[in-house]
């Protein structure tokens, strides 16, 4: 038996009521909108205009107002640190793999600065961006090592 595709999910819209309901990770990404199967067994596709936020979450419960939506401190995990700007002129910012491969072309995921939270992964539609910054390069493979200097011939080894 192959291992369930589905999450539970929370569709923020912007100018409607937050939608809750599952996703199959696999293929919920359309080229008109996000395809969600609603707790009464409905398949909806809502087009991306309409959407501010599509969050992975733990359990369906109204979003925290209270919630971390900026890291207070510098993120430890490797990736970029993002923060967007949406039409509501709201923000948020996030942790998003540092892999070009991994970038949808309908939009943006990444991990919120609140791991503890409700919401454990989080998508944002391009259409609802108006500004995207990238704050930094957290862990880059592409630091370079400090080369050791070579050892001076008149310097006297020490334990020789």
């Amino acid at each position: 038996m192959a291992a369930s595709t589905s999450k539970k999910a929370l569709i923020q819209r912007f100018d409607k009521e937050n939608l809750y309901g599952y996703l199959n990770l696999g293929a919920y990404l359309l080229p008109n909108g996000v395809e969600m199967l609603n707790p009464s067994g409905a398949l909806l596709v809502i087009p991306y205009e309409e959407i501010k936020s599509v969050s992975l979450v733990r359990e369906f419960e109204a979003p925290d107002p209270n919630e971390k939506r900026v890291f207070t401190t510098r993120p430890k995990s490797q990736g970029l640190w993002v923060r967007m700007y949406f039409r509501d002129n709201d923000q948020l910012e996030g942790l998003m793999a540092n892999n070009l491969l991994a970038v949808e072309p309908y939009g943006f995921s990444f991990t919120p600065p609140d791991a503890s939270s409700n919401i454990q992964r989080v998508f944002v539609p391009r259409q609802a961006v108006t500004g995207f910054q990238v704050l930094a390069v957290v862990g880059s493979p592409q630091r370079a090592k400090a080369k050791a200097k070579p050892t001076p011939k008149e310097q006297m080894g020490l334990f020789e």
